[in-house]
């Protein structure tokens, strides 16, 4: 029997929605993938590989970030950095803001969280325009802690978010389209 890579495999559950969240778009839905355990498990592991022995944490960033690196932990175990949406956090925080197509939105972890100079590896499930990410590497950087690297598990090329991300951090991407 032939073994799947990973990218194969989570290739293989993700579900392709025509025409949605509006005409012209097409959503990759990670759900499927998410559902099926050895999906999940490559999904873990062909985001963090790249990266063995270069990072001490697996920043999440949220929705989905948080579920990769929840699994991401259970298998390397690296602690989880919840890069949370402004205003979800109780403790204080430092937050980052960033540019939305309409609008703008921010990004937080709690002060003091980590180590100083923990590396932290940021997951999250699509690299689109780079804003997000971006974000969450500037907020982990200004926190004191290094971004170890950048990895995704969709990355859509045409939207150029590696380009506006610059050279300045390693960005991993297990499936481009």
């Amino acid at each position: 029997m032939i073994e799947q890579s990973a990218g194969e495999l989570v290739a293989s559950r993700i579900a392709t929605i025509p025409d949605f969240p509006e005409p012209g778009v097409t959503f990759r839905d990670l759900t499927p993938v998410f559902a099926s355990a050895p999906a999940l498990h490559a999904l873990a592991t062909g985001l963090t590989d790249p990266f063995a022995g270069r990072f001490d944490e697996i920043g999440g960033v949220e929705a989905r970030g948080f579920l990769i690196a929840g699994a991401a932990s259970a298998l390397t175990g690296a602690g989880v950095l919840t890069v949370r949406k402004a205003g979800k956090l109780p403790r204080a925080v430092l937050r980052e803001e960033y540019d939305l197509e309409y609008g703008r939105a921010a990004l937080e972890v709690h002060e003091g969280e980590l180590a100083p100079g923990a590396r932290v590896l940021i997951v999250d499930d699509v690299l689109a325009t780079g804003g997000t990410v971006a974000a969450a590497a500037r907020l982990v950087e200004r926190a004191g802690w290094q971004v170890a690297g950048i990895s995704v598990a969709l990355e859509l090329t045409a939207l150029g978010g590696r380009a506006a991300l610059g050279d300045r951090y390693e960005i991993f991407s297990l499936l481009q389209y």
